[in-house]
């Protein structure tokens, strides 16, 4: 059986009934009846495991939450309305006025936004460092630090982390490590490597094809022993974890973050990702064989390609070792200028020009005249926002299509 073989029985079993209506149930209710006063104290305290209220969770949510729980290997997941919601729930949970973040590599230009420029008006400062900086991210821990993030895969600069050797800083450290795997679901389990937080945009891949929005944070459970969220650096944790131990990282995103900030996720896209998850062991493999076939072709063809499958890349031999079922779905194409960029997105025929990266669909996008237009000169050139970048997620449509018709295009 195969790595990606095991899901297919997972996630079928996992969403389908066994009896009554097959498909999962969408409960649009916005509200929930306590019946009893008694059963509503019991709601509220945690000991009655009964719906509170939609912004604190739904039925179907649930349901998708204890499937991605599974899927990594976590005690619990919170899915929220939006991947930018889940790094938010994640993060916000452990922040106060006054802490730091160290983020490491390529990040998402809304992700970096948040860091640099939100987080910043409310106190908290985020250092940034190269995946491959670790002398430098472990020399810039300081008390202050609460959170360790990265990417995967950089994005969109398709740069590798050593997820193992950054979760040891973090772990000896005693830090929260959260990493973002988004373009990374299955082929990467980050939580068996040392991460705290596994976050994910459930609108990509996982989805799969641009029709719900939604996030997901998956934690894992607390240690019966020493834990690091145990320690003064996370002092407030102990009441979270004396009232649901081992669980303690889902109440307190909840009541630190969900309650208050509202990010939650609503029933039908709930629904709607859970039946893109029924499918997602089976698009992955091919689409990552894809990007790899479409990568090579086009840059034997002189096309500036950047991706860790290529030997010029300079962590090809960690996406060779650590990446062994890939790093998604992306690749991106400098085309040297705007103008030139514009031109191939303006002749191509298969690609879709959108935002969205993970679709069923071949998609792309101009960095720098769009998710990363406001940013300055320092900024592009450290996220590898050059003028000419293109960015491409490779669908499910033939390879050899894709190929011929980017060939066409770069004329």
């Amino acid at each position: 059986m195969t790595h990606f073989e095991e899901y297919c029985t997972k996630f079928v079993q996992s969403v389908g009934n066994k009896a009554g209506a097959i498909s999962p149930a969408i409960v649009s209710s916005a509200a929930f009846a306590y019946e009893t006063p008694e059963t509503a104290e019991g709601i509220f305290n945690g000991s009655v495991k009964k719906p509170l209220y939609s912004r604190m969770g739904n039925p179907t949510t649930a349901r998708l939450e204890s499937i991605m729980a599974e899927m990594d290997g976590g005690i619990g997941a919170v899915a929220t309305s939006s991947g930018m919601g889940a790094t938010t729930l994640a993060t916000m949970s452990l922040l106060a006025s006054g802490d730091e973040i160290i983020s490491i590599g390529g990040l998402f230009g809304g992700t970096y936004s948040l860091f640099n420029e939100t987080l910043q008006r409310f106190g908290i400062t985020t250092h940034f460092f190269d995946v491959d900086e670790l002398e430098a991210i472990q020399n810039t821990i300081t008390e202050k630090t609460k959170i360790l993030f990265l990417e995967s895969v950089g994005n969109p600069n398709m740069r590798l982390p050593d997820i193992k050797a950054v979760a040891k800083i973090a772990n000896d450290a005693g830090i929260a490590l959260i990493v973002d795997n988004t373009i990374t679901p299955l082929s990467i389990s980050p939580l068996k490597l040392g991460a705290d937080i596994v976050v994910y945009s459930t609108t990509k891949i996982i989805s799969g094809s641009s029709n719900a929005l939604g996030g997901c944070a998956v934690f894992r459970a607390i240690n019966e022993g020493d834990d690091k969220f145990k320690t003064p650096r996370y002092g407030w944790m102990t009441k979270f974890i004396k009232g649901a131990g081992k669980m303690a990282l889902i109440p307190n995103a909840k009541k630190r973050a969900l309650r208050d900030i509202g990010m939650s996720a609503n029933a039908q896209a709930s629904y709607q990702t859970m039946l893109g998850l029924e499918t997602l062991a089976l698009r992955l493999p091919r689409v990552i064989q894809s990007v790899e076939v479409v990568a090579k072709a086009l840059d034997d063809e002189g096309l500036n390609i950047n991706h860790p499958c290529l030997s010029k890349h300079p962590h090809h031999k960690r996406y060779q070792e650590d990446f062994s079922n890939g790093c998604g779905t992306l690749l991106t194409i400098d085309m040297g200028s705007k103008e030139a960029a514009y031109s191939f997105l303006n002749k191509t025929k298969i690609a879709t020009i959108t935002a969205n990266i993970g679709d069923t669909r071949t998609l792309a996008l101009h960095m720098a005249s769009t998710i990363y237009s406001d940013f300055d000169d320092q900024t592009r050139k450290f996220l590898g926002i050059t003028d000419g970048l293109i960015r491409i997620s490779i669908g499910l449509e033939n390879p050899q299509d894709i190929i011929d018709d980017f060939l066409e295009a770069a004329k």
